[in-house]
């Protein structure tokens, strides 16, 4: 079960990093053309977005691997689904469905890794 966890936090957290990292550095202008949600919303609100979302890229990896403060690897995934309800929300509020799926899918692996760390494998 670890092997199977540490493969969801990996692709989560380069998921994430990736776009975390491009809602922090890009101009908005660009995020807002490639992104329609983000014309939705400020941006300072996607650069707090980007910046939440590459802490908890870190958070699903490197506790896990040092084994310093552990314990926060299924709290960031816990992070992540707070993000993805909120990103499903905004999705819904401006009529972009499709878009919902992308956050479920998302969504449910966090789940996975929060209960497969607290509960089946915890660190």
């Amino acid at each position: 079960m670890h092997t199977i966890l540490w493969i969801a936090q990996i692709i989560l957290a380069l998921m994430f990093g990736m776009a975390g990292a491009m809602k922090a550095t890009q101009p908005y202008d660009k995020v807002s053309e490639m992104m329609n949600w983000a014309k939705h919303v400020s941006p300072t609100q996607v650069r707090i977005i980007g910046v939440l979302e590459l802490l908890a890229a870190v958070g699903l990896i490197l506790p896990a691997l040092t084994g310093i403060l552990p314990w926060l690897t299924p709290l960031a995934a816990i992070g992540l689904i707070l993000t993805m309800i909120g990103a499903a929300t905004l999705h819904y509020r401006i009529g972009e469905g499709n878009a919902i799926i992308v956050n479920m899918v998302l969504l449910a692996v966090a789940l996975f890794i929060a209960y497969g760390r607290f509960v089946v494998a915890p660190l």
